[in-house]
């Protein structure tokens, strides 16, 4: 589903331009002084790189994945020829978007290129691209929101260790609900009620929020160090028993140093564009 989305998205770029529509473009990007200043384009990619951290995240889900294969051919054989190939194809999806979409769109050229550009031609294209988005999101967000989902509940079970709502995930029903050969009490799971809240939450935070790519860019640096660099450099040196002050001990840490500062500079552009959108937007009102 992600795949086709991209491969609508690349296609609505040429069909902007077979309908005339195309910007002003330049060989260095969003002209300074045009649309943006120095300054402001500096947060943008940082925000940008933000964007692309986030597309690394699949790396918290890549050992589950593992685990689930087979032992014949070995795992981490499979997975790194996976790993290569995903990797591969992601990065050419993204330099097309990024590069077919700003020399259709120019400096006009928005976050969400399927609604955010005022370009509904042909109607079937940018419907379908939106479709297969949700269906893909759909997906996603069951699995990369257990995480937050089990640190909420630990949270709260720690904060309020006697409450039987945090502590008990069953609830028990009333002997009216008990049939007469049931010895037993019957139990409900509660699990469904909070997982329900959650989802309630997050929809509603996501729709009071007035932005869309500054808040991808905080979660891509917020996840990508940690979790798609130090760790697995950390395992990494720990499994082949990489002495300190070696060359490849030395390679590894200016790698996880130089995604350290991308991280940063990403978290820092989020949070300028969030700044910059909560004082001249409102909750609640669409961003183009």
């Amino acid at each position: 589903m992600c795949s086709i989305s991209h491969l609508l998205t690349l296609m609505v770029s040429p069909t902007n331009q077979i309908y005339g529509q195309g910007g002003r473009t330049s060989i260095t990007g969003v002209e300074v002084g045009v649309a943006v200043s120095q300054a402001e384009k500096i947060w943008r990619v940082c925000t940008a790189l933000g964007n692309i951290a986030l597309a690394c995240s699949y790396a918290q889900i890549s050992i589950d994945i593992q685990d689930t294969l087979k032992s014949s051919p070995p795992e981490n054989k499979v997975m790194k020829k996976a790993n290569m190939i995903g990797i591969s194809t992601m990065t050419i999806f993204f330099l097309m978007c990024g590069c077919l979409g700003y020399a259709a769109f120019g400096n006009d050229t928005r976050g969400n290129m399927l609604t955010g550009f005022g370009f509904y031609e042909p109607f079937w294209l940018v419907d379908l691209g939106n479709v297969m988005i949700v269906v893909h999101l759909v997906g996603a967000y069951q699995v990369l929101a257990q995480p937050v989902f089990r640190v909420v509940e630990l949270w709260a079970s720690m904060r309020w260790p006697k409450s039987e709502f945090t502590a008990d995930s069953y609830l028990p029903l009333p002997r009216l609900f008990c049939t007469a050969d049931e010895g037993k009490e019957q139990r409900q799971t509660r699990e469904k009620g909070k997982v329900s809240a959650k989802v309630v939450m997050v929809t509603v935070l996501a729709m009071a929020m007035p932005f869309f790519n500054e808040m991808l860019a905080l979660l891509g640096a917020i996840g990508f160090w940690p979790l798609g660099v130090y760790f697995p450099v950390e395992m990494y040196i720990a499994q082949k028993k990489i002495g300190k002050r070696t060359i490849r001990w030395f390679g590894l840490q200016i790698l996880n140093f130089v995604c350290l500062i991308v991280s940063l500079a990403a978290g820092c552009g989020a949070i300028q564009g969030m700044n910059k959108a909560l004082h001249t937007t409102k909750p609640f009102q669409f961003k183009e």
